[in-house]
């Protein structure tokens, strides 16, 4: 099994404990509400929403995927950390193990905050996936980040 690492960075003029509360800790009801074409919805199959957490998320009809499962590994709320795995459904392509996600938000002096995004691609065997995918798909996230940051600028107290 290979692994193909890619990470993002975004800036963001929203501090970074408000933008760790709407990317990781609401995420599964923000996202549906004010991106539904992107995902339509999020259910908890096992657990509290903590770690061991199994969440099935469905697709909205702006996706090429109809939904995922994925695994909560970590959440630490003081350091702003968060990572799960995707552990089935098809945006793994058949090619794929899993996906695993590390996201960390970093306080910036100007009072916002850096999205940082860390995805690392588990291939099955010796199979090859292709990174310019990796990338177009990773770009099309920028839309999704972007517009929580254009709710949470909209509504300061959400």
């Amino acid at each position: 099994m290979g692994a193909i690492t890619y990470d993002m960075e975004i800036p963001s003029s929203i501090p970074a404990a408000k933008m760790f509360k709407a990317v990781v800790l609401d995420a599964d009801t923000l996202i549906p509400k004010i991106m539904p074409q992107a995902i339509k919805s999020v259910e908890i199959l096992e657990g509290d929403g903590g770690v061991g957490t199994v969440k099935l998320i469905h697709f909205g009809e702006g996706s090429q995927y109809k939904s995922v499962k994925h695994r909560v590994d970590a959440t630490d709320k003081e350091n702003l950390t968060h990572s799960y795995t995707i552990v089935e459904g098809d945006a793994l392509a058949g090619v794929l193990e899993s996906i695993t996600y590390h996201v960390k938000i970093v306080p910036t002096e100007d009072g916002g905050c850096i999205c940082k995004n860390r995805s690392i691609y588990h291939t099955k065997g010796d199979a090859e996936i292709n990174e310019e995918k990796i990338k177009e798909g990773k770009e099309k996230a920028m839309p999704m980040f972007k517009a929580i940051e254009a709710y949470l600028q909209a509504n300061p107290h959400a």
